[in-house]
This record gives C-alpha cells, structure tokens and sequence, in this order.
C-alpha cells in the first residue's frame, strides 16, 4: 500500500511502479528462510529483518537489474530494480517507525536499528494484533485497492473474479484470528503459515495484474 501511494512521484516509467510495490513485500520473503528452520529444527536468529531489510540489499536490487537492462538493452529492467529499491527502502523505514521489532540496516556491519527497543507492557495488545491479526486485514486492503484500479483503469478484467475470492479469504482470516485474539487464544504457528501463503499470493497477484499498476 505504501507502494502504491508512490505513484504520484515515480511518474509513469514503465515497471517503476510494479518494482515499488513488489519491493515493498521483498524483505519479508525473509520468513521462508524462518519457517524452513522452525520446521527442520534449525536456528532461525538472524534469518528475519536481517540481510533483506538491510541497505545492501536495496544496493544489490539496484545493481542487478541495471545490469539486466543494460545486457536486454531495456530500460524496463533498469526501471524495476529503481522501483524494488525505493520498495525495499520503503519497507525498511516503515519497520523501524512502526514495528516493535528494528532492522539490521547496516548488516553485515551493524546492530538492530528501531524507534522500539521493547513495547511497554500497556501495549502487548498491539504486538499481538500485529502478529496475528493485522497483515491479513492489510493484505486484504491492498487487494481491493489492486481491484478499485483495474476498474478504474479498465484492466485486468479477467482477473477480477480471482482477486476478489484472495481479498476476501484474507478478510476472512483477519475476521478469524481477531476474534481469537479476543477469546485470549493464539495460534502463531497456524497464523504464521497462512501469512507465508498470503505474502507469497500477494506477491504473485502483484506481478498478475502489473497492466493494472503501468496504467495508474
């Protein structure tokens, strides 16, 4: 969503927008490296808001797709990885105002960078609506603005029905796991997979409908 409100500055640079948007999901890919350890038994410190939520990794996005362009001689190329950098970077300052959590923004240099060190206890509520509850209401937020800009804009069509049934599947889980969250029962395990299958979706869905964001 904060990808998308770029779109007033990037201007109308093929796949600028796209890269945006996409980048700004990138860094949390970084939790299939998570869930793969959790299952396996392995360590998973360092794995989350580590290498992608660090400048590096805006530099490397950057980087290798102006190299990309430059061997296709298409500025398409040149232009998404200008966009998944400002998307990442986006991501990573969103994190460090918002999130309780901070951000290895100098790995492999430095420490964790964030507004929070720890949440007072007054606001444990919050960590756990975030965790639990709040990405699938964002996801679907996100969906029905995709969808009010391929009405919009007239694209898309076809795959209006489709995105209608993901954004009301995160509603959905949303509406699930707040309610939980009420009854004072967690269920981090279960919410955790159904994110990683809801970012994933996102991610694609994004890339689905890029007639839709060349067109805003």
């Amino acid at each position: 969503m904060v990808g998308m409100a770029t779109r007033k500055w990037t201007g109308a640079r093929e796949w600028l927008l796209l890269g945006t948007v996409l980048g700004s999901v990138t860094p949390d890919l970084d939790n299939l490296a998570v869930a793969v350890a959790t299952l396996t038994g392995g360590a998973t410190e360092g794995l989350h808001r580590t290498v992608t939520h660090s400048l590096l990794f805006v530099e490397a996005a950057i980087i290798v797709f102006y190299v990309i362009g430059m061997v296709k001689k298409d500025a398409r190329w040149k232009n998404l990885g200008y966009g998944l950098g400002l998307g990442i970077l986006l991501h990573i300052l969103v994190d460090m105002v918002l999130w309780f959590n901070g951000v290895y923004l100098l790995w492999p240099m430095g420490g964790e960078i964030g507004l929070w060190k720890e949440y007072p206890a007054g606001l444990a509520w919050l960590y756990d609506f975030n965790e639990q509850a709040a990405e699938f209401l964002f996801f679907g937020i996100f969906l029905w603005a995709l969808g009010s800009w391929a009405r919009k804009f007239g694209t898309d069509g076809e795959f209006l029905g489709k995105l209608r049934f993901w954004m009301w599947f995160e509603f959905a889980l949303f509406a699930i796991f707040f309610v939980l969250l009420l009854l004072g029962k967690k269920f981090a395990i279960v919410s955790g997979g159904l994110y990683l299958v809801s970012i994933l979706m996102v991610f694609f869905v994004t890339i689905r409908m890029r007639k839709t964001l060349e067109a805003a």
